[in-house]
């Protein structure tokens, strides 16, 4: 999709539901690096990518991840979903990601390696964000990397109650400007 009508649908669809779509732009090229640079590639044989929008984060995924590597991509919008189903036909659509759970054992993955996450948490009810919280530290394996970028720090506390954050990077050049915590579960 070029990039002038990514923007476009990104724009039209923060109209309609500002809740669930974080921002009126995609994630910019620095913001994408800075999320998955991190991630041990060579080690990653699943990853699951949360609130995907247009695929922004995924082309880096997709360009960086080994062939055997599943993918699991979680979008909310029907129609960005369907694009990205279209762009990525190795990887796997999903609608929902608090339904994580439930997704991973109709595609037969036991834990995932890496989750990285562009929900944006500061919409969305404390009861969702629980419940997104929860799936995802049931879903990562020990040790497992959870990478997720916000436009505020309000998430930090709510984080740093499940998984240890070994970073968090401020990332200037998006918009709007982002930071993202880099954060490992326990190996216990």
């Amino acid at each position: 999709m070029k990039a002038v009508q990514e923007k476009l649908l990104f724009l039209n669809k923060f109209l309609q539901d500002p809740r669930h779509i974080g921002s009126v732009t995609p994630s910019s090229t620095c913001l994408a690096r800075k999320m998955t640079e991190p991630v041990p590639w060579s080690r990653i044989a699943h990853i699951a990518e949360l609130g995907a929008g247009t695929g922004a984060i995924t082309n880096y995924i997709h360009a960086a991840r080994r062939s055997d590597t599943r993918v699991l991509l979680f979008e909310k919008d029907v129609s960005m979903r369907e694009q990205l189903a279209g762009r990525f036909p190795d990887c796997s659509c999903h609608e929902d990601a608090a339904e994580l759970q439930t997704a991973m054992r109709r595609e037969g993955i036991e834990q995932l390696d890496c989750i990285l996450s562009g929900l944006p948490f500061f919409n969305f009810p404390q009861a969702l964000r629980e419940r997104l919280m929860d799936q995802i530290a049931a879903s990562l394996k020990p040790g497992g990397l959870f990478i997720a970028f916000q436009y505020s720090q309000q998430m930090r506390k709510q984080l740093a109650t499940r998984f240890h954050i070994e970073h968090v990077h401020f990332v200037p050049l998006n918009f709007p400007p982002a930071f993202v915590y880099v954060c490992r579960k326990g190996e216990g």
